[in-house]
């Protein structure tokens, strides 16, 4: 799982997944949030910590904590302990142990293959960003940030940042926002308002996206009244936010749109990837205020 060649090739709209098991339900997890995948290795038990977190363990100096995956889903526990395995992951700017019951096989997909769980059985607080039919089956692709947010709320995108940036004047920026989190996009909206940007359009995935911006393209001659900037995610269904990139970056008239890529998998290793699709700049969350300012810089 080191090998950083099982990384794609950027803005292909494919990813790997890790299928793992609870029960005998399927999940999948992104390999871009995958360092490696240990057998079950001794936790230290944390007095008063949250419901989810089982302790923290050390890996190679680093204390990590560990995540009972299980709990955060509602899940019974493992009835094979001794046959587990953990999870290290890094995305928002920390690492975290994640323990599940199994791990089976690695899938290369496209995002277009996932989709989005229907309002009817996937409410605000689940943790279920798509569902990937395979072979037959279904895994449930989670959203591991709702999980930690949920865990520590002040590690998600906080409005106070916004408001240490001082007083502001409405914007006339018009902003295109691309992030599949109905809760991120709330949360967006608010800081972003807050900041003072008032044209603020949101879309659920890149596909929706693109759409939106090329329809605008039609009329060249206005297209730069219309929209100024964009910010995306990565991870999305249907398309994700380095294929969204590459798109806009391909495109007669979109190209000169600046775009930030804001997501939780801006990391030292990854940070190539956005690169190589021609982003104007990369911001990990939650650092809002870092956000703000670069929107600042882009477009005047």
């Amino acid at each position: 799982m080191n090998d950083s060649s099982i990384l794609l090739e950027s803005g292909t709209n494919e990813l790997e997944i890790v299928e793992f098991g609870i029960g005998q339900n399927k999940f999948a997890i992104n390999v871009m949030k995958v360092k490696e995948i240990l057998n079950p290795a001794p936790v230290v038990a944390i007095p008063h910590a949250h419901q989810y977190v089982r302790g923290i363990m050390e890996l190679r100096g680093e204390v990590l904590p560990v995540i009972d995956v299980a709990k955060a889903l509602d899940l019974p526990a493992s009835e094979n302990p001794q046959l587990d395995k953990f999870i290290v992951a890094e995305f928002n700017q920390q690492k975290t142990v994640f323990h599940v019951h199994a791990v089976s096989q690695i899938h290369r997909i496209s995002w277009a293959q996932i989709e989005k769980p229907s309002e009817m059985y996937q409410g605000q607080e689940s943790q279920v960003i798509g569902v990937i039919k395979l072979g037959g089956e279904m895994i449930l692709f989670l959203d591991f940030e709702k999980i930690l947010l949920e865990i520590n709320p002040e590690s998600g995108i906080k409005l106070s940042d916004v408001k240490k940036l001082g007083p502001r004047e409405r914007s006339t920026k018009r902003i295109v926002v691309a992030e599949d989190s109905t809760m991120l996009r709330k949360m967006l909206h608010e800081t972003l308002s807050e900041a003072g940007f008032q044209y603020l359009e949101f879309f659920e995935n890149g596909q929706d996206a693109i759409s939106y911006l090329e329809n605008l393209a039609e009329d060249a001659d206005r297209f730069s009244e219309k929209v100024q900037l964009v910010i995306t995610d990565i991870e999305m269904p249907q398309m994700d936010g380095h294929h969204l990139t590459k798109r806009i970056k391909e495109h007669p008239v979109l190209a000169k749109l600046p775009v930030i890529i804001f997501s939780s998998l801006i990391t030292n290793d990854l940070r190539h990837k956005g690169n190589m699709v021609g982003a104007d700049a990369q911001i990990s969350k939650p650092e809002i205020s870092q956000l703000v300012l670069k929107i600042d810089e882009l477009v005047l």
